[in-house]
Protein backbone atom coordinates (compact mmCIF):
# COMPACT_ATOMS: atom_id res chain seq x y z
CA UNK A 1 0.00 0.00 0.00
CA UNK A 2 1.39 3.45 -1.19
CA UNK A 3 1.77 5.89 1.50
CA UNK A 4 -0.96 8.60 1.45
CA UNK A 5 -0.78 11.95 2.72
CA UNK A 6 -3.82 12.72 4.07
CA UNK A 7 -3.46 16.07 5.63
CA UNK A 8 -2.50 16.84 2.05
CA UNK A 9 -5.59 15.65 0.57
CA UNK A 10 -7.61 18.25 3.11
CA UNK A 11 -4.84 20.69 2.77
CA UNK A 12 -4.53 20.86 5.87
CA UNK A 13 -1.62 20.53 8.00
CA UNK A 14 -0.20 17.90 11.03
CA UNK A 15 -1.10 20.40 13.78
CA UNK A 16 -4.75 21.27 13.00
CA UNK A 17 -7.61 20.85 15.42
CA UNK A 18 -10.45 18.47 14.93
CA UNK A 19 -12.19 21.72 13.96
CA UNK A 20 -9.90 22.16 11.71
CA UNK A 21 -10.46 18.88 10.23
CA UNK A 22 -13.95 18.71 10.11
CA UNK A 23 -14.05 22.60 8.40
CA UNK A 24 -11.86 21.59 5.66
CA UNK A 25 -13.62 18.22 5.15
CA UNK A 26 -16.82 19.66 4.84
CA UNK A 27 -15.77 22.24 2.65
CA UNK A 28 -14.19 19.67 0.14
CA UNK A 29 -16.82 17.33 0.31
CA UNK A 30 -19.43 20.02 -0.61
CA UNK A 31 -17.15 21.83 -3.55
CA UNK A 32 -16.97 18.15 -4.68
CA UNK A 33 -19.64 15.76 -4.25
CA UNK A 34 -21.10 13.63 -6.86
CA UNK A 35 -24.33 15.28 -6.92
CA UNK A 36 -22.79 18.98 -7.75
CA UNK A 37 -20.53 17.12 -10.19
CA UNK A 38 -22.58 14.47 -12.40
CA UNK A 39 -20.50 12.64 -14.76
CA UNK A 40 -17.52 13.87 -13.61
CA UNK A 41 -14.91 10.67 -13.03
CA UNK A 42 -11.93 13.35 -11.42
CA UNK A 43 -14.87 14.77 -9.00
CA UNK A 44 -16.21 11.42 -8.03
CA UNK A 45 -12.29 10.32 -7.48
CA UNK A 46 -11.60 13.54 -5.50
CA UNK A 47 -14.53 12.82 -3.13
CA UNK A 48 -13.51 9.65 -2.61
CA UNK A 49 -9.77 10.42 -1.78
CA UNK A 50 -11.70 13.49 0.72
CA UNK A 51 -14.05 10.90 2.40
CA UNK A 52 -11.14 8.32 2.93
CA UNK A 53 -9.25 11.07 4.42
CA UNK A 54 -11.41 12.12 6.91
CA UNK A 55 -12.27 8.39 7.66
CA UNK A 56 -8.25 8.66 9.11
CA UNK A 57 -8.53 11.69 10.40
CA UNK A 58 -11.86 12.73 12.00
CA UNK A 59 -11.01 9.80 13.70
CA UNK A 60 -8.78 10.71 16.61
CA UNK A 61 -8.01 7.07 17.67
CA UNK A 62 -6.99 6.66 13.72
CA UNK A 63 -5.61 9.98 13.10
CA UNK A 64 -2.83 8.59 16.56
CA UNK A 65 -2.11 5.40 14.70
CA UNK A 66 -1.84 7.23 10.73
CA UNK A 67 0.74 9.65 12.51
CA UNK A 68 2.95 6.99 14.18
CA UNK A 69 2.92 3.86 11.37
CA UNK A 70 2.17 5.97 8.36
CA UNK A 71 0.71 3.84 5.23
CA UNK A 72 0.72 0.86 8.12
CA UNK A 73 -1.73 2.49 10.19
CA UNK A 74 -4.54 -0.29 9.80
CA UNK A 75 -2.30 -2.83 11.54
CA UNK A 76 -1.48 -0.94 14.76
CA UNK A 77 -2.39 -2.54 17.26
CA UNK A 78 -0.18 -5.93 15.91
CA UNK A 79 2.71 -3.41 15.31
CA UNK A 80 2.05 -2.55 19.10
CA UNK A 81 2.34 -6.12 20.27
CA UNK A 82 5.37 -7.29 17.77
CA UNK A 83 7.23 -4.42 19.58
CA UNK A 84 7.75 -2.41 16.22
CA UNK A 85 8.62 1.77 16.58
CA UNK A 86 8.84 3.44 13.54
CA UNK A 87 11.00 5.97 15.29
CA UNK A 88 13.79 3.82 15.49
CA UNK A 89 13.10 1.35 12.60
CA UNK A 90 13.99 -1.22 14.25
CA UNK A 91 12.00 -5.06 14.96
CA UNK A 92 12.53 -5.84 18.98
CA UNK A 93 9.06 -8.45 18.57
CA UNK A 94 9.22 -11.80 20.73
CA UNK A 95 9.28 -13.66 17.32
CA UNK A 96 12.65 -12.23 16.68
CA UNK A 97 14.86 -15.15 17.50
CA UNK A 98 12.68 -17.83 15.50
CA UNK A 99 12.33 -15.47 12.62
CA UNK A 100 15.26 -15.21 9.63
CA UNK A 101 15.30 -11.50 9.00
CA UNK A 102 18.27 -11.42 6.89
CA UNK A 103 16.65 -11.10 3.72
CA UNK A 104 15.53 -7.19 4.87
CA UNK A 105 19.35 -6.82 6.03
CA UNK A 106 19.33 -7.98 9.58
CA UNK A 107 17.14 -6.66 12.12
CA UNK A 108 17.29 -2.82 11.06
CA UNK A 109 15.11 -2.26 8.01
CA UNK A 110 12.98 1.00 6.84
CA UNK A 111 9.40 1.95 6.66
CA UNK A 112 8.84 1.35 3.57
CA UNK A 113 10.27 -2.45 3.97
CA UNK A 114 7.78 -2.87 6.52
CA UNK A 115 4.76 -3.74 4.49
CA UNK A 116 6.50 -6.45 2.58
CA UNK A 117 7.85 -7.95 6.12
CA UNK A 118 4.49 -7.42 7.98
CA UNK A 119 2.65 -9.01 4.56
CA UNK A 120 5.38 -12.26 4.84
CA UNK A 121 4.57 -12.82 8.28
CA UNK A 122 1.12 -12.53 8.79
CA UNK A 123 -0.37 -12.19 5.89
CA UNK A 124 0.86 -14.47 3.09
CA UNK A 125 0.15 -17.81 4.44
CA UNK A 126 4.65 -18.55 4.87
CA UNK A 127 4.29 -17.51 8.58
CA UNK A 128 3.64 -20.16 11.25
CA UNK A 129 0.93 -18.29 12.19
CA UNK A 130 -0.89 -18.59 9.05
CA UNK A 131 -2.68 -15.54 7.38
CA UNK A 132 -4.59 -12.91 9.88
CA UNK A 133 -7.54 -11.63 9.55
CA UNK A 134 -7.99 -8.10 9.43
CA UNK A 135 -11.35 -5.47 10.23
CA UNK A 136 -12.15 -2.90 7.57
CA UNK A 137 -11.92 0.51 8.82
CA UNK A 138 -14.65 2.17 10.00
CA UNK A 139 -16.36 5.15 7.92
CA UNK A 140 -17.52 8.29 8.92
CA UNK A 141 -20.25 10.35 7.33
CA UNK A 142 -22.08 13.67 8.23
CA UNK A 143 -26.09 13.72 6.99
CA UNK A 144 -27.86 17.31 6.62
CA UNK A 145 -31.60 17.17 7.35
CA UNK A 146 -34.63 19.44 8.36
CA UNK A 147 -36.08 19.53 12.12
CA UNK A 148 -39.35 18.39 9.59
CA UNK A 149 -37.82 15.25 8.02
CA UNK A 150 -36.84 13.46 11.60
CA UNK A 151 -40.10 14.19 12.99
CA UNK A 152 -41.59 11.19 11.21
CA UNK A 153 -39.35 7.63 10.70
CA UNK A 154 -38.58 7.35 7.37
CA UNK A 155 -36.03 6.06 4.59
CA UNK A 156 -33.23 8.26 3.39
CA UNK A 157 -30.56 6.80 0.41
CA UNK A 158 -26.96 8.64 0.82
CA UNK A 159 -23.79 8.02 -0.76
CA UNK A 160 -20.75 6.68 1.39
CA UNK A 161 -17.43 6.41 -0.09
CA UNK A 162 -19.15 6.24 -3.26
CA UNK A 163 -21.49 3.47 -3.00
CA UNK A 164 -25.24 4.34 -2.76
CA UNK A 165 -26.72 2.84 1.10
CA UNK A 166 -30.23 3.25 2.12
CA UNK A 167 -30.70 3.83 5.99
CA UNK A 168 -34.23 4.10 8.29
CA UNK A 169 -33.57 6.98 9.96
CA UNK A 170 -35.52 6.79 13.65
CA UNK A 171 -37.91 9.83 14.21
CA UNK A 172 -36.26 12.20 17.35
CA UNK A 173 -33.04 12.00 15.94
CA UNK A 174 -31.35 14.84 17.91
CA UNK A 175 -28.84 17.12 16.09
CA UNK A 176 -25.30 16.07 16.64
CA UNK A 177 -26.06 12.52 17.17
CA UNK A 178 -24.29 9.98 15.86
CA UNK A 179 -25.33 6.46 14.77
CA UNK A 180 -23.66 3.32 14.18
CA UNK A 181 -24.78 0.96 10.64
CA UNK A 182 -22.78 -2.38 11.25
CA UNK A 183 -20.86 -3.91 8.55
CA UNK A 184 -21.11 -0.89 5.82
CA UNK A 185 -17.96 0.59 6.61
CA UNK A 186 -14.57 -0.88 4.68
CA UNK A 187 -13.78 -4.38 3.43
CA UNK A 188 -12.27 -6.64 6.02
CA UNK A 189 -9.01 -8.07 4.81
CA UNK A 190 -8.35 -11.91 4.73
CA UNK A 191 -11.52 -13.09 5.46
CA UNK A 192 -11.67 -10.62 8.05
CA UNK A 193 -15.33 -8.69 9.18
CA UNK A 194 -16.11 -4.98 7.44
CA UNK A 195 -15.72 -2.17 9.33
CA UNK A 196 -18.77 -0.03 10.54
CA UNK A 197 -20.54 3.38 9.25
CA UNK A 198 -20.94 6.11 11.69
CA UNK A 199 -23.33 9.06 10.61
CA UNK A 200 -23.65 12.15 12.20
CA UNK A 201 -26.77 13.94 12.16
CA UNK A 202 -26.67 17.78 11.32
CA UNK A 203 -30.12 19.28 11.88
CA UNK A 204 -31.19 22.04 10.91
CA UNK A 205 -34.32 24.09 12.47
CA UNK A 206 -36.62 26.76 10.13
CA UNK A 207 -39.09 26.10 11.57
CA UNK A 208 -40.88 28.68 14.88
CA UNK A 209 -40.12 25.72 17.32
CA UNK A 210 -37.20 26.00 19.23
CA UNK A 211 -36.32 22.15 20.41
CA UNK A 212 -34.67 21.07 23.45
CA UNK A 213 -34.59 17.27 23.78
CA UNK A 214 -37.90 15.93 23.16
CA UNK A 215 -40.10 19.72 23.90
CA UNK A 216 -40.72 22.39 21.82
CA UNK A 217 -41.31 25.85 22.40
CA UNK A 218 -42.83 28.53 20.81
CA UNK A 219 -44.60 31.93 20.79
CA UNK A 220 -48.29 32.55 20.16
CA UNK A 221 -49.75 36.11 19.46
CA UNK A 222 -52.47 36.73 21.70
CA UNK A 223 -54.88 39.74 20.57
CA UNK A 224 -55.86 42.07 23.10
CA UNK A 225 -59.33 41.10 23.34
CA UNK A 226 -59.16 37.40 23.80
CA UNK A 227 -56.73 38.01 26.46
CA UNK A 228 -58.88 40.30 28.37
CA UNK A 229 -62.47 38.29 28.02
CA UNK A 230 -60.93 34.99 27.64
CA UNK A 231 -62.09 32.55 24.45
CA UNK A 232 -60.60 30.13 22.28
CA UNK A 233 -57.58 30.33 19.97
CA UNK A 234 -56.02 27.76 17.43
CA UNK A 235 -52.36 27.24 17.92
CA UNK A 236 -50.19 25.47 15.50
CA UNK A 237 -48.38 22.29 16.90
CA UNK A 238 -45.74 20.20 14.88
CA UNK A 239 -48.34 18.27 13.28
CA UNK A 240 -51.21 20.53 12.40
CA UNK A 241 -53.39 22.85 15.00
CA UNK A 242 -55.57 22.40 18.09
CA UNK A 243 -57.91 24.42 19.53
CA UNK A 244 -57.34 25.32 23.09
CA UNK A 245 -59.27 27.53 25.20
CA UNK A 246 -57.51 30.85 26.73
CA UNK A 247 -59.21 32.06 30.63
CA UNK A 248 -60.33 35.66 30.84
CA UNK A 249 -57.41 38.28 31.92
CA UNK A 250 -54.51 36.17 30.82
CA UNK A 251 -51.67 38.50 30.86
CA UNK A 252 -48.79 38.55 28.53
CA UNK A 253 -45.43 35.94 29.14
CA UNK A 254 -48.07 33.34 30.40
CA UNK A 255 -47.21 29.62 29.95
CA UNK A 256 -49.12 26.56 28.37
CA UNK A 257 -47.94 23.10 28.52
CA UNK A 258 -49.79 20.99 25.64
CA UNK A 259 -48.56 17.26 26.77
CA UNK A 260 -47.36 14.86 24.36
CA UNK A 261 -47.36 17.32 21.06
CA UNK A 262 -43.98 17.77 21.68
CA UNK A 263 -41.33 15.68 19.89
CA UNK A 264 -41.30 11.87 19.18
CA UNK A 265 -38.93 9.92 21.57
CA UNK A 266 -36.31 8.34 19.94
CA UNK A 267 -37.01 5.05 18.97
CA UNK A 268 -39.69 4.83 21.63
CA UNK A 269 -42.90 4.37 19.34
CA UNK A 270 -45.54 6.60 20.38
CA UNK A 271 -44.01 8.71 22.74
CA UNK A 272 -43.80 12.53 22.65
CA UNK A 273 -42.92 15.41 24.48
CA UNK A 274 -44.72 18.03 25.75
CA UNK A 275 -44.68 21.73 23.54
CA UNK A 276 -44.93 24.69 25.63
CA UNK A 277 -46.52 28.17 24.44
CA UNK A 278 -45.79 31.15 25.80
CA UNK A 279 -48.51 33.88 25.20
CA UNK A 280 -47.19 37.15 23.77
CA UNK A 281 -49.95 40.01 24.12
CA UNK A 282 -50.53 41.93 20.52
CA UNK A 283 -51.48 45.62 20.95
CA UNK A 284 -54.07 47.16 18.02
CA UNK A 285 -53.16 49.40 15.54
CA UNK A 286 -54.49 51.44 13.32
CA UNK A 287 -57.43 52.33 15.55
CA UNK A 288 -60.64 53.65 14.49
CA UNK A 289 -61.64 56.70 15.86
CA UNK A 290 -64.87 55.08 17.61
CA UNK A 291 -62.80 52.42 19.25
CA UNK A 292 -60.56 55.35 20.77
CA UNK A 293 -63.33 56.80 21.68
CA UNK A 294 -64.39 53.32 23.95
CA UNK A 295 -60.95 53.02 24.84
CA UNK A 296 -60.82 56.49 26.50
CA UNK A 297 -63.85 55.65 28.04
CA UNK A 298 -62.95 52.09 29.68
CA UNK A 299 -59.60 54.73 30.71
CA UNK A 300 -61.87 56.66 32.77
CA UNK A 301 -64.07 54.03 34.72
CA UNK A 302 -61.24 52.67 35.19
CA UNK A 303 -59.30 55.70 36.66
CA UNK A 304 -62.65 56.21 38.36
CA UNK A 305 -62.71 52.78 40.45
Amino acid sequence: MDYIDYYKTLGITKSATEADIKKAYRKLARKHHPDLNPNDKEAEKKFKEINEANEVLGNPENRKKYDKYGKDWQHADELEKAGYNPNQQQYSGRQQASQDFSGFGGSNFSENDFSDFFNSMYGSGRSSRGQSKYRGQDFNAELQLDLASVYTTHKQSLTVNGKNIRITIPAGVENGQVIKIPGHGGSGANGGPNGDLYITFLIENNSDFKREGNNLYVDVDLDLYTAILGGEINVKTFDGKVKIKVPAETQTGTKVKLKGKGFPVYKKENQFGDLFITYKLKIPTQLSEREKDLFQELSKIRNHE
